[in-house]
């Protein structure tokens, strides 16, 4: 082959290439010689130019201040800000427990310095030198402290393994004291360019290192016990299943790991058989799908600790708004291991009347020596049929079924948020929660509603005070959920429950000639009450938190709430077409337009897939539009009865599909 025809052959391929090269050229030679201290801390310098065009926008949370591009909403959530504080006040009361241990107390911006009180006044005034000498002791004696922003060599190490823009790890390392570096990892290269744009504009390269790597294998990577975290965070977006096993390996002995899950669709029971393939639980639907759900990532997380003779230790466990958040210890001993099992249940739920049972896995005895024994537990609990209604039961679980919470640590972190109020901008609410928390009854899993109650049998719904002060009259213990604003949660039998519900049902009569007599609600009425209820409203029947009026259960905080969407291939987000697509696409099932002429009109303003694709023989008398959509409006919806719209076409093979950032 001539030397003029391999030019030629090698000129398409290589042309490509001799682009991309002279892009970069000149990309180095309009950014001017790099920053040594810069690149020694792996940021670029504070003075780098955007191209032109290239919006951004710059966010305040606590003590951090963060860039993102303006075109990429899941780089932040405002709604998350409640669980990125809560982290922030439960972190810093685990590294104030863990440091008192090695004499180092922590500094914590607001709060009072009790060592400033220690004087005594009581010694006599004598020689000058003793004084000095004792002035010099007292030094000595005073323990170190540890501040914000410093590092701490004896500190927590912490890792935030899916870190997106950032803001939490910053925020650790501006707001949390006791740290002695931060870890903030990520996948996608775009977030950790951003990240470490966002360290050097919080000045905190000292503290938080990024770093770009998968955060399994990076987890994976610590499981030697001298190398593990002191603290894990995981946010994922959706279900953190993937991550669990690497978490449980990687965190020190005793290390607090912090599990948040999206997947509520799947945890409250709309699809027990992915539930079970990502938790090792089946999920039922329930109105206490809530505390259901924070119970089976708990059973996930132990059971994946026992296979490396490790177990969990609940300090906190939260389900707010759309996602559920877990706070736990992870401890290694072969004999607590073997306990495991009696820590987690099954539930037998009847689909007529919603009772419920539990069965618990394991049974632990007590044996000579003062050891304990563990054997198989012997059930079921119910029958075949449930003993109100005649129903079925479902069977759901494995799940935690020991208490959600350490009481005392709940009540530390709510001692110190309400101390130092301005520390956090959703402070009130996270008093109001924890408040609630702390009332809940720690030994009764799962809970009821109101609603469901009274729907059941069809009657007017009680009040809560009513129902409440029935139960209190009856001999039984009584409390709300922090899951539920209309949960009761107490340790009386369904029996009970019911003969109250009896009672109520005859001051507030329901129609029995409209009952099927194979309903629920007809067998449960039919039968007449043990137990006769008092409904005279008790003093202690109001709990503490709703007499205080504090804030306990959200309000939507702003419209269209909830997770953002799973970040697409490149970075790139919807933008303005995101709002388009929702208001296009809002209620366009449930209210059709009833007018031809008008729904005529309507149709029309969506293109017609067929055209684009060239194959619509409709022409003039196509019912949807052949004009070119504008740029604003590029979200293609489609109504669903529509005869002439093909299936979408699915995925590209190259486009990437991993998880997406927060």
């Amino acid at each position: 082959m001539s030397r003029a025809r391999i030019v030629l052959w090698l000129s398409p391929t290589l042309r490509p290439a001799l682009s991309l090269c002279r892009a970069r050229f000149m990309e180095g030679q309009n950014q001017g010689p790099p920053d040594a201290a810069a690149m020694e801390n792996g940021t670029k310098p504070d003075g780098e130019e955007r191209l032109p065009g290239f919006q951004e926008t710059t966010i305040t949370e606590g003590a951090a201040r963060i860039v993102f591009p303006s075109a990429n909403e899941v780089f932040y959530n405002p709604v998350q800000e409640f669980n990125r504080d809560l982290t922030c006040a439960v972190i810093t009361e685990f590294a104030r427990i863990q440091l008192a241990a090695k004499g180092i107390q922590i500094k914590v911006p607001g709060e009072k310095d009790v060592q400033k009180v220690i004087v005594d006044l009581s010694e006599p005034k004598e020689d000058k030198a003793e004084l000095k000498e004792g002035a010099n002791l007292a030094l000595e004696d005073q323990p170190r402290t540890a501040a914000v922003g410093e590092i701490c060599e004896e500190g927590l190490r912490v890792l935030e393994g899916l870190a997106a823009s950032g803001l939490r790890s910053i925020r650790f390392a501006r707001e949390v004291p006791g740290l002695r570096s931060v870890v903030a990892n990520d996948t996608s290269a775009r977030a950790v360019d951003l990240m470490r744009r966002n360290v050097q504009l919080n000045k905190v390269a000292h503290l938080v290192q990024p770093s770009q790597a998968d955060a399994r294998m990076l987890m994976y990577q610590h499981q030697k016990a001298s190398e593990r975290f002191d603290v894990i965070d995981l946010d994922p977006y959706g279900s953190p299943a993937s991550f669990l096993d690497a978490a449980v390996q990687a965190v020190s002995e005793g290390g607090l790991l912090c599990v948040t899950c999206t997947d509520m669709a799947v945890l409250a029971g709309n699809s027990g058989e992915t539930c079970y393939s990502k938790y090792g639980a089946m999920a039922l639907k329930s109105r206490a799908c809530h505390e259901m759900a924070l119970r089976t990532v708990l059973h996930s997380l132990d059971l994946r600790a026992n296979c490396y003779q490790r177990f969990v230790v609940p300090l906190l466990s939260v389900s707010a708004d759309f996602y559920v958040r877990v706070f736990v210890r992870v401890f290694t001993g072969q004999a607590k291991v073997k306990a495991s099992a009696s820590k987690q249940a099954l539930v037998f739920q009847c689909v007529g009347c919603g009772a419920f049972h539990l069965q618990r896995l394991g049974k632990a005895s007590a044996a000579s020596g003062g050891r304990l024994k563990f054997s198989a537990a012997c059930g079921p609990p119910v029958a075949p049929e449930c003993e109100h209604c005649g129903q079925r039961h479902q069977l759901g679980g494995p799940m935690w079924a020991e208490p959600l919470h350490n009481l005392e640590f709940v009540g530390r972190v709510l001692e110190a948020v309400s101390a130092n109020p301005g520390r956090f901008h959703t402070a009130e609410r996270i008093r109001g929660v924890l408040s609630v928390i702390t009332e809940e009854l720690p030994d009764v899993p799962l809970y009821y509603t109101l609603d469901q109650l009274s729907s059941t049998i069809h009657c007017n719904t009680p009040s809560l005070l009513q129902l409440r002060s029935a139960l209190l009259h009856a001999g039984f213990r009584v409390s709300l959920s922090h899951a539920c604003k209309n949960a009761v949660k107490t340790d009386a039998p369904s029996s009970a429950l019911w003969d109250i519900m009896r009672c109520w049902e005859k001051e507030c009569p329901v129609k029995r000639e409209r009952l099927s007599e194979s309903s629920p609600a007809f067998r449960i009425l039919s039968v007449e009450p043990r137990l006769q209820a008092n409904f005279t409203i008790r003093d202690d029947a109001n709990p503490s938190s709703r007499q205080r009026g504090l804030k306990r259960f959200q309000a939507n905080p702003e419209a269209n709430w909830g997770p953002r969407p799973r970040a697409r291939p490149g970075g790139k987000a919807a933008g303005e077409s995101v709002e388009e697509r929702r208001r296009l696409l809002q209620n366009k099932r449930k209210e059709l337009v009833e007018d031809p002429a008008e729904r005529a009109a309507w149709l029309k303003t969506f293109p017609c897939k067929r055209f684009k694709e060239g194959t619509c023989q409709q022409g003039d008398q196509c019912r949807y539009s052949h004009s070119a959509p504008s740029p604003k409006a590029t979200a293609e919806a489609t109504p669903t009865d529509c005869p002439e719209a093909p299936s979408q076409n699915p995925a590209e093979p190259g486009a990437a599909t991993g998880p997406g950032i927060e």
